[in-house]
């Protein structure tokens, strides 16, 4: 038997220049009078301090360390969006802080995939983030653009995920592709999508909860919104087994397949394509990049033969 475990992301405006810590625990405050039931609290991306790191922290830190005691006080799993950490080794990391009801880390998770060309300074992490909460299932942790690369839900699915919290930090005119990304993600990899957005400086919000059949659940708007809903692992699980609506089983057909992508093998040379695009940059004013041009055609991949069946 499955046991329903209660969720709520927090919409909030995010300010680009100062500490939002205050604001949060007053939020964190008020989702808890207004839904007490409620067994884990998830912020946006970069909610704590912004899109700005004109203030990178240490972890641990004070901060974080209010942000314990108020998980602690409610006896509730927190997930406080991110911050931009200045790690031991000098780096630049954009951090998110997985928090349980004892107001313990459990773990630290540094964003994969920085938003580059934008965000060149960000490092990339290198560890993937999934973590247990007892008697309910098991919950992966990605930020924002590793959404858009999905060989990190891939990886965070086959560890077994089956909540996906994906804090984002998204104003510009792409919000629409992330929110069908968002729902495309549940429903091939058979998982809840938690995918919460900021305001203002943080965003321009519209956060939305997908269920593992790609249905939207909760769809917020561009105001200061709380999305509280209880999740049901049962159906994940039941479906991962029977199939989306009873159709495609994507997780066991990825398991039992009868290829190895050699694309993911860098000395493949499958991926000469690739290196013909031209380097990871800013485009500025009336650049030309890509206008015209044509892949030489020495850099193309031949298409292997296939053999006829019929």
């Amino acid at each position: 038997m499955t046991i329903p475990f209660a969720i709520a992301g927090v919409q909030m405006h995010v300010p680009a220049l100062s500490s939002n810590l205050a604001a949060m625990l007053h939020r964190l405050d008020v989702v808890m009078a207004r839904f007490p039931w409620t067994q884990m609290v998830v912020f946006s991306e970069l909610a704590q301090c912004g899109p700005v790191p004109n203030a990178p922290v240490s972890l641990p830190g004070p901060d974080e360390e209010a942000l314990q005691a108020a998980a602690a006080r409610y006896g509730i799993w927190l997930i406080p969006g991110s911050v931009f950490e200045r790690g031991a080794d000098g780096k630049l990391y954009n951090t998110a802080s997985v928090i349980n009801p004892a107001g313990a880390v459990v773990k630290r998770y540094r964003k994969m995939f920085p938003f580059r060309p934008y965000e060149q300074d960000v490092t990339a992490g290198q560890e993937f983030c999934v973590f247990d909460v007892p008697n309910v299932g098991r919950f992966g942790l990605s930020i924002c653009y590793d959404m858009w690369l999905p060989e990190t839900t891939r990886t965070l699915t086959a560890m077994g995920a089956e909540v996906l919290l994906h804090p984002v930090l998204t104003g510009t005119i792409d919000r629409d592709v992330e929110l069908a990304i968002a729902r495309a993600t549940a429903a091939q990899f058979q998982c809840y999508v938690f995918d919460i957005n900021g305001l203002d400086a943080g965003g321009i919000g519209r956060s939305c909860v997908v269920d593992p059949s790609g249905t939207v659940l909760a769809q917020a708007g561009g105001s200061s919104e709380t999305l509280p809903l209880e999740v049901d692992l049962g159906r994940v699980r039941r479906q991962r087994e029977a199939g989306v609506n009873g159709l495609g089983q994507p997780l066991k057909s990825f398991r039992d397949r009868e290829i190895d992508f050699a694309v993911y093998q860098r000395g493949s040379g499958l991926d000469s394509y690739l290196h013909t695009l031209g380097p990871l940059s800013i485009p500025h004013q009336g650049g030309q990049v890509g206008i015209g041009i044509a892949a030489p055609a020495d850099a193309l991949p031949t298409a292997p033969a296939v053999a006829r069946t019929s």
